[in-house]
C-alpha cells in the first residue's frame, strides 16, 4: 500500500514549532501547561516526535529556555553594535531590547515564568545576567547603570502584565538618559 500522503521531514522546523508552541503555552496558560501531549498537540506533531528533539519535558523547558535566552542576547548585541558610546553599551541594549518590541518583552515573558516556577532556571538566568555583566563591567558597572536595569525589569513586567503605561515613550527617553556619560 502506497501512503497517499507523506510529511517532508524538516527537523528544524519542527523544532522551532514545538519551540514556539511550548513558549505560546507557557506564556497563556503558565509552565503547567508545557506538557509533552499539550505541546505536541498544538504543533501537530507526535508526542514521539516531540521526544524525538527532546527526551522530556524537563529537555524542552531547557531549550525553550536557551532559544529565547539566545535571541534576547542577539538582540541586546545587535543594539550594541550599532552604539558608538561605550559608557553604558549594554544597559542602552538591554533597555532598547526590553522596552521597545514586544516580541523582546514576550520572550522574557516566557523565561520570566519559566525561571519564577524552576529553581534550576532562576539559576541559569542568574549566571547568564552575572556573566553578561561581568563582560561589560568595564562599561556598565556603574550604580545609575544598574539602577535604569533593574527599572527596565520593572517595566518589562509591567508591560507582560498589560498595565498600561501611558508615558512610555517618555519613561523610556529618561531612562535612556540615564544611560549615557555625564559632561
Amino acid at each position: 500500500m502506497i501512503n497517499a500522503y507523506r510529511r517532508k521531514k524538516s527537523p528544524l522546523t519542527v523544532r522551532r514549532a514545538l519551540l514556539d508552541h511550548a513558549a505560546a503555552l507557557a506564556l497563556r496558560e503558565g509552565l503547567a501547561a508545557v506538557t509533552i501531549q499539550a505541546v505536541s498537540a498544538a504543533a501537530g506533531v507526535t508526542k514521539g516526535g516531540l521526544v524525538h528533539h527532546f527526551v522530556n519535558k524537563e529537555a524542552l523547558i531547557n531549550a525553550l529556555f536557551d532559544d529565547v535566552i539566545g535571541a534576547f542576547e542577539k538582540e541586546v548585541d545587535a543594539y550594541m553594535q550599532s552604539d558608538p558610546v561605550s559608557y553604558g553599551i549594554f544597559t542602552r541594549a538591554y533597555l532598547k531590547a526590553t522596552m521597545l518590541t514586544d516580541e523582546a518583552r514576550d520572550a522574557r515573558a516566557t523565561v520570566a515564568i519559566l525561571m519564577l516556577s524552576d529553581a534550576h532556571l532562576r539559576e541559569r538566568w542568574r549566571l547568564w545576567y552575572e556573566t553578561t555583566l561581568l563582560r561589560h563591567r568595564a562599561t556598565d558597572a556603574d550604580l545609575t547603570l544598574m539602577t535604569v536595569r533593574l527599572a527596565a525589569d520593572g517595566v518589562w513586567v509591567a508591560l507582560s502584565s498589560k498595565i498600561g503605561l501611558a508615558e512610555r515613550e517618555e519613561l523610556f527617553q529618561a531612562l535612556l538618559a540615564q544611560t549615557y556619560p555625564r559632561d
